[in-house]
């Protein structure tokens, strides 16, 4: 039962918050479908209301941790502003903790990374990485270099620039034409291709095959970047064919473009690794990082930037004519520190490496359900795809609002467990549960989500 303090809460929020990637005008008159998340412990949120869920998406993919170590980082925090409250990264001008991180950064970083721009998010690391991308070429006498490649179905973040690198009519025609001029190639989802994409080196060759043909065609040498997501996010945890990051170094090399590993959700452990391109051999010029880089105890994003850049616009009299207010905050950066030390001292990354299997296996006997057409992923993220009614798999309107719009989110809900349903082009079950989650917690992750698709199952 809704407590009258919940009510006047969700009222007030419905009255005066506008949230982000929502239908506002559609939760009711006093907010009575928002779901107001009042605290946390380990891997589970408490509503409003004091009902307890499995945050089966560690927030937005940001809460690595869980919620239980707030002590922690709260001594940290007030260490830091006890000593410095702010100072910008800006004009000359620096503070120790933003130092010490990128520090820390290069350590764990992809071979021949070396400095770090910092920002407030994911969406302005990315935006940051186009500016070098574009700085770069300049001052290498290239400013022709005026495109980015990205990969279909992929989402870059929301700002201007990044909303361009993003593959989303829905969210990017509102807006009008792109900052960027972006071409798109195929991701590496294989599902429904033909059979023999199966085969790894037959699929990369396919892939990489694509991505040269649209190179040759735009101009190699108006090319200035690709950007892709070791495991890509949007379309459902999208993992790459071996060779293929490989694959993509040889093609950067070879005409000379930039490339850019988006790791906002994949860096930080969500794959068992620091860098999700670890696991696929993934040798990027510049990584842009986010969320799992606080455990979401505060803002930061970072642009992690190779040697082979900063050597050019690090040049004596180059300008980076870029930078955020707010990026490398004191507060931000003493807590990005103290995550890499409680990651490293509580070994999570071995928790992901000893479970990831469990939940594989767990997740993979999904397929066995009629409504569940594939399951893929790796490390803490999985998704699931789901197929309808009619024949060629999709989900006719009626299924799609009873069943995706409705029964299994509702139920995954009253079950107790946070996870992301798409609703929009293939219809998706997504978790990516916080890293510190015990062999128990993802049993019932795979447990709960089981029960829910039966039940969808026997309704298309």
């Amino acid at each position: 039962m809704t407590t009258a303090a919940a009510q006047l809460t969700a009222a007030t929020a419905q009255r005066h918050l506008l949230l982000h990637m929502t239908a506002n005008g559609s939760l009711g008159d006093e907010g009575e479908d928002l779901l107001v998340v009042q605290r946390g412990e380990g891997p589970y949120i408490d509503d409003a209301d004091g009902r307890r869920y499995i945050d089966g998406l560690s927030g937005l993919y940001c809460c690595q941790l869980g919620y239980s170590y707030g002590p922690e980082f709260a001594e940290a925090a007030a260490r830091q502003l006890r000593e410095l409250c702010y100072s910008p990264l800006w004009t000359g001008s620096a503070h120790p903790s933003a130092i010490e991180l990128a520090e820390r950064l290069s350590r764990i970083a992809p071979v021949d990374i070396e400095h770090t721009f910092f920002s407030s998010g994911g969406a302005e690391a990315v935006e940051t990485a186009w500016k070098i991308a574009r700085r770069y070429h300049a001052l290498r006498g290239e400013p022709g270099r005026t495109k980015a490649i990205a990969r279909r179905g992929a989402y870059h973040g929301l700002t201007v620039g990044a909303l361009s690198l993003t593959d989303d009519p829905g969210l990017t025609e509102p807006y009008g034409p792109p900052a960027i001029d972006t071409r798109f190639v195929s991701n590496t989802n294989r599902f429904g291709l033909a059979p023999e994409f199966a085969d790894d080196e037959v699929y990369t060759a396919w892939l990489l095959a694509e991505l040269e043909a649209t190179i040759l065609t735009e101009g190699p040498e108006t090319v200035a970047m690709l950007i892709a997501e070791p495991v890509q996010n949007r379309g459902g945890c999208i993992t790459p064919p071996q060779g293929y990051w490989q694959g993509l170094r040889a093609l950067a090399d070879r005409y000379g473009f930039l490339l850019v590993a988006d790791e906002v959700i994949t860096a930080f452990g969500r794959v068992g690794e620091w860098f999700g391109g670890d696991l696929y051999g993934a040798r990027p010029d510049m990584v842009t990082v986010a969320k799992g880089i606080t455990a979401g105890y505060a803002p930061l994003g970072a642009t992690l930037v190779g040697t082979r850049i900063t050597e050019v616009i690090n040049r004596p009299g180059a300008v980076l004519n870029h930078g955020y207010t707010f990026a490398g905050h004191p507060l931000s950066t003493a807590i990005a520190l103290r995550n890499l030390e409680i990651m490293e001292r509580d070994r999570v990354l071995d928790n992901v490496r000893g479970l990831q299997g469990d939940l594989a296996r767990r997740m993979g006997a999904l397929k066995d359900l009629p409504i569940v057409g594939d399951v893929r992923g790796t490390g803490f993220f999985y998704s699931c795809e789901l197929v309808g009614d009619l024949d060629d798999g999709a989900f006719s309107a009626k299924a799609r609002t009873e069943l995706i719009a409705d029964l299994i989110p509702r139920r995954l809900r009253e079950a107790g467990l946070l996870a992301r349903v798409y609703n929009r082009s293939a219809p998706l079950v997504q978790i990516a549960p916080p890293l510190i989650s015990d062999r128990a917690v993802l049993d019932r992750i795979a447990a709960i989500i089981a029960g829910v698709l039966a039940e969808a199952s026997s309704r298309i």
